[in-house]
C-alpha cells in the first residue's frame, strides 16, 4: 500500500478521498488555492500546501506546482478525483515519469478513451454498439452535409475532445447543421482538438452507465448500472442505482458490453462506461469516463463496495477483491447534487458565505459534503457543494427517504438546488420512472433544446 497520497483536487471529492485514505491508515497531502486556504479538505488532510492563486489554471491545474508539492511532501501516489486533471493523459504520464503512482488508469487508456472518434472506432471493433455516425473527423462542410443525409436527421455535431456535454450541437436540418458546425468547431478548438464528427441524434434517450473495476491481471467486473437521465445542459442532477428501466436481460447485455469496452483498452482501475438507451431498449456506447464519478455513492450503497478504496488498492497493484459472482445489488439508492445555484434565476451560480449548514440525519441517509457553516463558496470553481444520497429497500422507499432528508436539509446564505430536488422527486414522471435526458429541460422547465 502507499506511504502517502497527494489529493490533487478540492471540495467534496477531496474530502471523500481523504476520509478513505484515513480509514486505510494512509497519510494525505491536500493542495489548495489561495481562496481555499480554510476549506474543509485542507482542514482534514494531514498536511496541506498552497499551489497558487484562485483561478484553477494557476493552482489546481498547475502541473509543475503539484509535482513540486509531491516531491516536497514525499508522497508516492496522486489521486486526481474528478474534473481538473483526472482525465488528463499528460498529467498521468508526468506522475509516472516522476515515480508517482497515478490512482487511475494509465495514460494510454486515458488517451484512447479521451478522443471520442478514436474511442468510437475501438468500441465498434470490440463489438460494443455505437451510435450510427462518422468514423473519421469531418473534413469540411460539404462532407458534413453528405454524412448527415446518409445518417438521417436529426444529427449531433460533436467535438472529438469534448466531455460532459461540451462541444455538442444538435441539427435537425441542413441549415441548422451549417450553424452547428461553426459553433461546435469554435468550442472544439478550445478543448484541444478542432476535429468534429457526426452522430445520429436519439430522441428522448435514457443515460445509463455501468461501473467497472479492473486489475492489472486482466480481471474486469461490473457493479451494475446507474440511471443518470435527469440532466440540465447535459449535466447530471439526480442519479440512481439501479435504473428503473433496465430489465435483468438488458442489464446482462449492457454489462457484457461495458466489460468488453474496458478490456479493449487494457483498462486498470475504476471506470464508467456510458450508454444511451432508446425507446426500444437499443443501447449505444457514448464514452468511457476514466476516473471516479460524481455519482459513485449510489453504487457503493447498493453493492457495499467502497469505490475509492478499491481505486487505491488497484493502483497499488492488488488484485480485485471480489469476483463477478460476488457482486449483489441490494435495495435502491438515489443521489441529489446540491449545487450553489439559483434554479429560479436561470441556475445562476450563487457564491457567498454559508451562514447555516444543517445536514439531515436518520436511517439510510448519506451526505458527501465539501463545506461547513462559515465557509465561502468561491465563484472560481464548480458549484457542487454536497451530494445527498438515500438508500431504501426499493425505489419508492429511497425516494421518500431522500425527500424527507431534503426537507430537513438547511443551507442559508446562498441559493441552492435543494428546493428544486424536492419538486422533482414528487413529480409524477419521476415517481413513475418516465424520465429521459431532456425530461427536466423540456417537460419540467419548459426549455426547448
Amino acid at each position: 500500500m502507499f506511504r502517502k497520497v497527494l489529493v490533487a483536487n478540492r471540495g467534496e471529492i477531496a474530502v471523500r478521498i481523504i476520509r478513505a485514505c484515513r480509514e486505510l491508515d494512509i497519510p494525505t497531502v491536500a493542495v489548495y488555492s489561495e481562496a481555499d486556504r480554510d476549506a474543509l479538505h485542507v482542514q482534514l488532510a494531514d498536511e496541506a500546501h498552497c499551489v497558487g492563486p484562485a483561478p484553477a489554471g494557476q493552482s489546481y491545474l498547475n502541473v509543475s506546482a503539484l509535482i513540486e508539492v509531491a516531491g516536497k511532501a514525499g508522497v508516492d501516489a496522486v489521486h486526481p478525483g474528478y474534473g481538473f486533471l483526472a482525465e488528463n493523459a499528460h498529467f498521468a504520464a508526468v506522475c509516472k515519469s516522476w515515480g508517482l503512482t497515478f490512482i487511475g488508469p494509465g495514460p494510454e487508456a486515458i488517451e484512447q478513451m479521451g478522443l471520442k472518434s478514436a474511442a468510437r472506432r475501438r468500441m465498434a471493433a470490440a463489438g460494443v454498439p455505437v451510435i450510427p455516425g462518422t468514423d473519421e473527423p469531418i473534413t469540411d462542410e460539404a462532407a458534413a452535409v453528405r454524412a448527415a443525409a446518409e445518417i438521417g436527421y436529426p444529427v449531433a455535431v460533436k467535438a472529438a475532445a469534448g466531455a460532459g456535454g461540451r462541444g455538442i450541437r444538435v441539427a435537425r436540418n441542413e441549415t441548422e447543421l451549417r450553424e452547428a458546425l461553426v459553433a461546435a468547431g469554435r468550442e472544439a478548438a478550445s478543448l484541444g482538438s478542432a476535429d468534429l464528427y457526426l452522430e445520429k441524434f436519439l430522441e428522448d434517450p435514457r443515460h445509463v452507465e455501468f461501473q467497472v473495476l479492473a486489475d492489472d491481471e486482466g480481471n474486469v467486473i461490473h457493479l451494475g448500472e446507474r440511471e443518470c437521465s435527469v440532466q440540465r445542459r447535459r449535466q447530471k442532477l439526480i442519479e440512481e442505482a439501479p435504473s428503473p428501466a433496465v430489465s435483468p436481460a438488458l442489464r446482462e447485455q449492457m454489462a457484457a458490453a461495458a466489460i468488453r469496452a474496458a478490456q479493449a483498452v487494457n483498462y486498470v482501475n475504476a471506470g464508467t462506461v456510458e450508454f444511451l438507451v432508446d425507446r426500444h431498449d437499443n443501447f449505444y456506447f457514448i464514452e468511457m469516463n476514466t476516473r471516479i464519478q460524481v455519482e459513485h455513492p449510489v453504487t457503493e450503497l447498493v453493492t457495499g463496495v467502497d469505490l475509492v478504496k478499491a481505486q487505491i488498492a488497484l493502483a497499488a497493484g492488488e488484485p480485485l477483491p471480489l469476483s463477478q459472482d460476488d457482486v449483489r445489488l441490494h435495495g435502491w439508492a438515489i443521489e441529489c447534487r446540491i449545487n450553489a445555484e439559483d434554479p429560479d434565476n436561470r441556475f445562476m451560480p450563487s457564491p457567498g458565505t454559508i451562514t447555516t449548514f444543517s445536514p439531515p440525519q436518520g436511517p439510510g441517509v448519506r451526505l458527501d459534503e465539501g463545506v461547513r457553516a462559515g465557509d465561502a463558496v468561491q465563484p472560481y470553481y464548480d458549484s457542487l457543494i454536497a451530494k445527498l444520497i438515500a438508500w431504501g429497500r426499493d425505489r419508492d422507499e429511497a425516494r421518500r427517504r431522500l425527500q424527507r432528508a431534503l426537507r430537513e436539509f438547511r443551507v442559508e446564505g446562498i441559493k441552492t438546488t435543494i428546493e428544486l430536488h424536492r419538486r422533482l422527486l414528487v413529480h409524477d414522471d419521476f415517481t413513475a420512472g418516465r424520465i429521459h435526458t431532456r425530461w427536466l429541460e423540456e417537460d419540467v422547465l419548459g426549455v426547448s433544446v
